[in-house]
């Protein structure tokens, strides 16, 4: 009986902590849906308004005179390029550079608990890459739509690629970064504005500058 109960002790001191411990589960952030869902739908806001918003020029006074809106399929190779750059980012750029969410730990990361909240790595953000990626790009198309090719401003091409993707990616930024634990801290938002707006108006430039707004002779409104 003794030796039973000496042995049944030794099986339960090395058995059971390990037990306990493949149980364990990484203490979860409490992070605010309804930020990220805003957050979200900001970015998409932004992303939407420049990938489908026409280029908008004033017509060559050789032609009819006035300002045209079309729309350009090789828009959406903008489109691409800026999706592609967010899924490098989100991939392979954030797994090295191994940021860490607030109140997370690089551990906690890497067992990716569901719930936990520390699922994935948040430098840089991938929200604001996104968000200002898309404003940098309609930032660049606006310059070239309006002063290379119109020689004039237009607010119906302003407000759409400056101001409507600069107040989205703002928003972006902000939620991702509000509440006691937010989802990326302030120097990870930082690194994904300051990357996103330099990749989307790097590629919206060169775009701009060789798709030509017009669609050529007679009044297509879309140019393929």
């Amino acid at each position: 009986m003794i030796l039973g109960g000496v042995l049944a002790a030794a099986a339960a001191g090395v058995v059971l902590p390990r037990e306990a411990h493949a149980q364990a589960i990484p203490p979860a952030a409490e992070r605010d849906e309804n930020w990220e869902a805003f957050s979200t739908v900001s970015m998409l806001l932004g992303v939407g308004t420049v990938t489908f918003m026409p280029r908008i020029y004033y017509n060559d006074p050789e032609a009819t005179v006035g300002w045209k809106a079309r729309y350009h399929v090789s828009q959406l190779g903008v489109a691409a390029a800026l999706t592609s750059a967010t899924i490098l980012v989100d991939g392979p750029i954030k797994n090295l550079a191994e940021g860490t969410r607030p109140e997370c730990s690089v551990e906690e990361t890497e067992i990716r608990a569901e719930g936990s909240n520390c699922e994935s790595y948040g430098m840089p953000s991938t929200h604001s890459f996104a968000a200002w990626s898309a404003h940098g790009a309609g930032l660049a198309i606006w310059i070239i739509d309006a002063w290379v090719y119109s020689d004039r401003a237009n607010v119906g091409s302003l407000i759409p690629n400056v101001v409507v993707t600069g107040v989205a990616a703002t928003m972006t930024s902000i939620g991702r970064g509000v509440g006691t634990e937010p989802y990326e801290d302030a120097a990870q938002i930082g690194v994904g504005v300051a990357a996103g707006f330099i990749t989307g108006f790097l590629i919206g430039l060169p775009y701009a500058m060789l798709q030509e707004p017009n669609c050529g002779y007679g009044n297509n409104v879309i140019c393929w």
